[in-house]
């Protein structure tokens, strides 16, 4: 009886114990890698044996990867052996090649740009050259990947190239050695008027921080007494190198950057260590929508610090720390692994959600009106968290970093956006023929005096117009009006970009740009709040 008992009573106890165990159990193993990864496997297998297609099992695991990080965060991405390759490359700074940068018009291959100090230039390649056969074999009609793979090779290996040349009737036998090309992060540096510095970045490679300390230097000798960083649409790159960057203009002891992560492991903090050769130079920092991660860093420590003023538009909001894990199929994927925050505590990492293109499109499609900033009033009906610089000021995490004075570059009207896709063509029609003058006139004096005394007059406006008439570009009078002057200045900076590079190019743009001419009459107010002399 008693046994009877025991054993009723033993039931029930364990019935009660299994039915909690259960729970704990289905609890644990939903945090348990071993058995989420058998889970996935069974899954995997039934898919490849019962799916109504034939499927690859590589593929499905690819995809599934790209799911597991997408719904993490927006900057966590998995990246295919062929992207992790040219991935390597623009971090690496550089490749092995020619050193040119083309585009195909009209079927034909067009030089657009030719790398200064590569192998092209030493050999007299010039930009609007047209190449029209690589080996011996027709280059007509290649797609940009076959041009590739032709042009591209290891170094010391040789390729001859016939080029037709504005100016000259039959086609040039050149023969390039192939050789390292590097893959310049400053886009350009040089002096304007009045002591102003100004200079270009468009990522942080391995590279950056010596191009940037050298072009410096350079300025400097030259007569730099002010400088115009510009950062606008350099998305980041390498933290170590931004952290460099804003050392040359900060003194001992303050913070530029700090990084939190779940793992303490993965903390950091980086403070100046006073040996900047800049820390007494008046700066200016331009920045956009496209100016994320690194271009945050150095823009955020120099405001934080009151070391400088911040121009332009509100910046991109990234403020997640990826490390790249790389797999053994020569893959890799990206992860974040901590957050980064400027000197006052500010994260200037926007909100996200899974859905990549309403956080894209958020960044850019911001409506911000021009204004001085300086207080930083423009944000401060929102709900962002306040810190304090340096000296004071109310600034705001959160969301990116708001300039000192917002300055908006209006967006193109429809005519102009989609003439500006013709640009290059048209120019590269007109230097056929004008081409060898125009070198034999400027290509002594310089960039500078092309600049100042060439124009882009109404007879040439006029071509243009019928060039994107010809192209199924409607004329429309109004939009042309409002346009008029960019249209004209990015003509003339298309023929100074073939002749004398990016900072032909840039010099005629600037020109233009109302955020960098902005930037330039603020210095009286940049040494005021840097408490410069």
């Amino acid at each position: 009886m008693f046994k009877q008992k025991f054993s009723v009573v033993s039931v029930f106890i364990l019935l009660v114990f299994g039915v909690f165990m259960g729970t704990q159990i289905r609890a644990i193993s939903e945090d348990n890698i071993y058995e989420q990864f058998n889970k996935f496997k069974d899954v995997l297998n039934y898919t490849q044996k019962y799916y109504v297609d034939e499927v690859k099992a590589g593929d499905l695991v690819t995809h599934a990867i790209e799911g597991m990080l997408k719904s993490l965060d927006p900057h966590s991405v998995y990246i295919s052996p062929k992207q992790l390759e040219k991935v390597q490359e623009d971090f690496k700074g550089s490749f092995e090649g020619i050193g040119i940068e083309f585009r195909i018009v009209n079927d034909t291959i067009t030089v657009a740009n030719v790398i200064f100090g590569g192998p092209s230039e030493k050999v007299g390649l010039l930009t609007g050259d047209k190449i029209v056969e690589i080996g011996g074999e027709t280059a007509v009609k290649l797609q940009n990947e076959d041009v590739q793979k032709k042009l591209r090779g290891e170094k010391g290996t040789k390729v001859t190239v016939a080029v037709m040349r504005p100016g000259v009737t039959a086609p040039i036998d050149i023969t390039i050695t192939r050789d390292k090309i590097p893959l310049y992060s400053v886009t350009a540096s040089f002096l304007l008027d009045d002591g102003v510095g100004y200079m270009s970045i468009n990522r942080y490679a391995a590279n950056t921080y010596d191009e940037f300390i050298d072009g410096l230097r350079q300025l400097k000798q030259q007569g730099m007494n002010k400088l115009v960083l510009d950062l606008r649409s350099n998305p980041g790159g390498y933290l170590e190198q931004s952290f460099r960057m804003a050392n040359e203009f900060l003194k001992r002891g303050q913070k530029i950057v700090y990084t939190k992560g779940r793992r303490s492991d993965f903390d950091e903090n980086y403070v100046a260590t006073g040996g900047g050769e800049f820390q007494d130079l008046p700066l200016i920092i331009l920045i956009n929508n496209g100016s994320a991660s690194a271009s945050e860093i150095v823009s955020g420590a120099v405001q934080d610090h009151d070391r400088g003023l911040i121009v332009g538009e509100t910046s991109f909001g990234k403020g997640l720390v990826q490390r790249q894990f790389e797999l053994s199929d020569g893959s890799a994927f990206r992860l974040t692994t901590a957050r980064y925050y400027t000197p006052s505590g500010r994260i200037i990492q926007r909100p996200y959600s899974e859905d990549d293109e309403e956080y894209y499109r958020e960044a850019y499609m911001r409506e911000e009106e021009s204004s001085n900033n300086v207080e930083h009033t423009s944000e401060a009906d929102t709900s962002r968290p306040k810190h304090e610089t340096a000296g004071g000021r109310i600034v705001y995490g959160g969301g990116g970093i708001t300039p000192d004075y917002i300055v908006r570059y209006e967006n193109l009207e429809q005519y102009a956006a989609r003439m500006r896709f013709h640009i290059f063509e048209f120019i590269t029609a007109y230097l056929d023929k004008q081409g060898a003058r125009l070198r034999e006139q400027y290509e002594k004096p310089g960039a500078q005096q092309f600049v100042s005394e060439f124009k882009i007059g109404e007879a040439m406006m006029q071509d243009f117009i019928e060039f994107g008439k010809a192209r199924d570009v409607e004329f429309n009078q109004e939009q042309y009006d409002a346009d008029k002057d960019w249209l004209r200045a990015s003509l003339k900076a298309q023929i100074a970009r073939t002749l004398f590079g990016n900072e032909g190019q840039f010099r005629v743009l600037l020109a233009v740009d109302p955020q960098f001419q902005k930037a330039v009459m603020l210095f009286p107010e940049a040494r005021k709040i840097a408490g410069l002399r």
